[in-house]
């Protein structure tokens, strides 16, 4: 089945955004020039899997859309009609739940599958369907917002694949979930 994998920015005490969804505080950290690894992340993926809040959130920056690879925005009332225009072919929606929606995406022939946001991240987390993670430590304490990992039914372990500190302050793990072996 299609893989999943995780690349995203935290802060130090856990939290995706805010409680209100804005990313603010990831501006507070300039790491200008400074290479994360995030091209060559993307470049391994065949597409991004992403909720609605992460879409909405994305739609809003003042930029064009960013993304290059297939976009599929996993939201329970949106649907294609209400994509605009100049994403029409760029983005597409689906009401699958995240083992159905693997599924589906290994029948287009996806293999790898940048999963993104953190209710997202969450539900394909308790269903077993990342396989790693790179998460980014920015050096800033929040106090309350989206938890990247929320509850979970069941311990996840988790193997270190290698950690770098940047001049920037920003610490960079990226780690493998391991299987039971059961």
């Amino acid at each position: 089945m299609t893989t999943g994998h995780v690349y995203i920015a935290i802060s130090l005490d856990g939290f995706v955004a805010r409680s209100d969804h804005t990313l603010d505080w990831l501006d507070k950290q300039q790491a200008e020039g400074e290479e994360h690894g995030y091209e060559a992340f993307v470049e391994g993926v065949d597409g991004i899997v992403m909720g609605r809040g992460s879409y909405e959130t994305v739609r809003g920056f003042d930029i064009d859309w960013p993304y290059d690879k297939p976009v599929v925005v996993m939201s329970k009332t949106l649907t294609d009609a209400d994509l605009p225009p100049e994403l029409v072919g760029k983005v597409r929606f689906v009401d699958q739940d995240p083992p159905e929606l693997m599924r589906s995406l290994q029948a287009q022939g996806w293999s790898r599958a940048y999963v993104d946001g953190g209710k997202v991240v969450q539900s394909f987390m308790r269903c077993g369907l990342i396989e790693d993670l790179w998460l980014t430590i920015i050096p800033i304490l929040i106090g309350d917002g989206v938890s990247l990992f929320g509850e979970l039914d069941r311990d996840v372990d988790l193997e270190l694949l290698g950690s770098e500190g940047f001049p920037s302050g920003l610490l960079q793990a990226r780690y493998r979930i391991v299987r039971d072996p059961a």
